[in-house]
């Protein structure tokens, strides 16, 4: 046989992407899985051994798709198996949609305690849509609460697949791991390629490495990609040469080349990041392919907000630190814009909060930024009086009033299943983010209620809401609807009578008072006492709608007074209170970064 990294049949190559819901084990079993094949030593094994960032060991999620190869022998003829194990959550569909497109087959791993969840059912339609082989794998059934046969009806009511092919695995203990590498090897089909022709090659991911500059991460699809080649991408006509090829095991391998059906990662001294689009088709510059490969669909922000830095000379560090992250993350959106009260920042596109928080944490802690954020809005159709249609990202921009004659928000279509003892206050939190229920069905002794909701009302703390009222065991997952009209207003807010750019937000008239109030509310107990009365209000237009004070730090100025004459006492009273207006005209109020984001954990009346 001939040795890893080099050609290998492609009827022993298999490409398997690992899908779940959130929690359901999905890098455990990749450990697993890692551990069988041989791939590291026991020494250097460790928890969820693919999660390579810090910030996805501390939180438990897999944030970045991860990419392995793996060596399994099947009746005396060795098959590599390259394994991408990809996040659980919503806000990373983009990351598993990429996954998909470089895989033949799925692993859809289902908790045998929890059964099938909201993104256990969005996955394996992903999946369908990418005409993939799925291997359903229940897992955990090392746990007293396992109830395999309860999960298998649900695998075949609620996805539509033969629960009889499923595998019981147990990715703590190890139980199941034999066959389930049979079992890819045997159902999984070998990609269909043209080795022979000319090197076709799909960007997946890239990513900066500070030592080897761009290393991007492709399926070559056809033809081979070798160290010395020289190579075109498609989309932007850049030429380079191939300096290194190579594999992950999980830890990255040097390779002479990489063959049709293979995933494996190359550098070639790239320094403009606008050359590596993610979806690209990478060629032979000397014998390009014809046509270009399908690529990607193009992902959609939902949420958007302002990313701006505490100190305004690190404005340049941040667009480059932006450049970099988005190299690595394809999904995140930015572009400049200017802030009078925070100055020069970028308006940032996500596809959600958590999506938005984790893009504010990297920059934090791999670029060393100190950030200030603004409140997440989305994107608004807004139609003028002169005409005109535009779509507003920021609510700084919101148009007068009299200028604007409708306005269109984003809605979507929200699946959750839920326990159905908890069902009525998951219906009762729709209702109050006006939402409209268009079908609910049971699998068992769960509900599963689909709703449409304003993206507007998600947004903001609808998810922790949902846990709350379900004590953590509802699962939430949606995709974009369309667009509907919708009386929906900008409120401002005043501090000291100035109105505060990054806290504005907007809002449907009907529940702009109560959250203009919850917002006023906080930041009295967030932002510091100053030596004077401090004013907050919420308006919308020219009307108050809300409003907090902030009560003075007093100082006792006529504690030195002893008896004598109340006049005394008086002079000394009225000498502080023309100071302290002295000091309301000059003054300016520090809003610290835990004001700017109390906005996005404003409760509700």
């Amino acid at each position: 046989m001939p040795e890893p990294g080099r050609t290998h049949p492609v009827a022993h190559i298999r490409n398997v992407s690992v899908i779940a819901h959130i929690d359901h084990g999905k890098s455990t079993l990749a450990d697993r899985l890692i551990e069988r094949a041989g791939s590291l030593e026991a020494r250097s094994m460790r928890a969820q051994v693919l999660d390579s960032m810090e910030l996805e060991r501390e939180r438990g999620i897999t944030i970045k798709a991860q990419t392995v190869r793996l060596a399994h022998e099947v009746a005396g003829t060795r098959y590599l198996i390259n394994l991408i194990d990809t996040p659980g959550h919503v806000d990373f569909t983009y990351e598993v949609s990429r996954s998909l497109a470089a895989s033949e087959g799925s692993i859809l791993v289902v908790d045998a305690t929890q059964g099938v969840e909201a993104q256990t059912i969005a996955n394996a339609y992903l999946a369908v849509d990418n005409d993939h082989t799925i291997i359903p794998v229940l897992n955990k059934i090392d746990l007293a609460a396992a109830d395999q046969d309860r999960v298998r009806t649900q695998i075949e009511d609620t996805i539509g697949l033969d629960s009889a092919t499923a595998l019981s695995v147990s990715a703590k203990t190890g139980d199941g791991i034999d066959p389930l590498l049979d079992a890819i090897v045997e159902r999984i089909p070998p990609p269909a390629t043209a080795p022979d022709g000319p090197l076709a090659a799909l960007l997946v991911d890239s990513w900066y490495d500070p030592y080897l500059g761009v290393m991007v991460l492709v399926r070559v699809v056809d033809g081979v990609l070798q160290v010395g080649q020289k190579i075109r991408m498609m989309a932007s006509g850049a030429d380079y040469q191939v300096d290194r090829v190579g594999v992950f095991e999980p830890s990255p391998r040097p390779t002479e080349s990489l063959a049709a059906g293979e995933v494996g990662f190359f550098t070639a001294s790239i320094r403009r990041v606008a050359d590596t689009q993610v979806g690209d088709t990478i060629t032979d510059s000397r014998k390009p392919a014809t046509v270009a490969l399908p690529g990607f669909r193009e992902s959609v922000p939902v949420v958007f907000c302002g990313l701006y830095p505490a100190d305004a000379s690190d404005y340049r560090h941040l667009r480059d630190s932006l450049a970099k992250l988005h190299l690595n993350d394809a999904s995140l959106h930015y572009e400049p814009e200017s802030s009078a009260a925070l100055g020069l920042g970028f308006r940032c596109g996500c596809l959600g909060l958590l999506h938005l928080e984790i893009i504010q944490e990297r920059l934090e802690r791999e670029f060393d930024l100190d950030l200030v954020t603004t409140a997440p809005s989305v994107v608004y159709r807004l139609s003028l009086t002169d005409g005109r249609d535009i779509e507003l990202h920021n609510p700084v921009d919101w148009p007068d009033q009299s200028r604007i004659t409708s306005v269109e928000e984003p809605w979507i279509r929200a699946t959750i299943l839920v326990p159905d003892q908890y069902l009525g206050n998951v219906l009762k939190l729709c209702t109050e983010k006006r939402g409209e229920q268009t079908d609910l069905t049971y699998v068992g002794n769960r509900a599963m209620a689909v709703y449409a909701l304003p993206l507007n009302e998600v947004v903001f703390d609808f998810y922790d809401r949902l846990k709350s009222a379900t004590s953590g065991y509802a699962s939430f997952d949606y995709e974009l609807d369309d667009y509907r009209g919708g009386d929906l207003v900008r409120v401002a807010i005043l501090v000291d009578g100035q109105s505060v750019d990054s806290l504005s937000f907007i809002a449907h008239r009907s529940r702009a008072e109560g959250r203009g109030r919850a917002l006023c509310t906080k930041l009295k107990g967030l932002i510091p006492r100053q030596l004077y009365k401090v004013s907050l209000q919420a308006a919308i237009g020219g009307k108050i709608i809300a409003r907090e004070n902030i009560a003075a730090l007093r100082k006792d100025v006529t504690a030195k007074c002893y008896g004598g004459d109340v006049t005394r006492k008086r002079k000394l009273l009225e000498k502080q209170k023309a100071g302290k207006k002295r000091m309301r005209q000059i003054g300016n109020v520090e809003i610290p970064q835990s004001a700017m984001l109390a906005v996005l954990r404003a409760e509700e009346p």
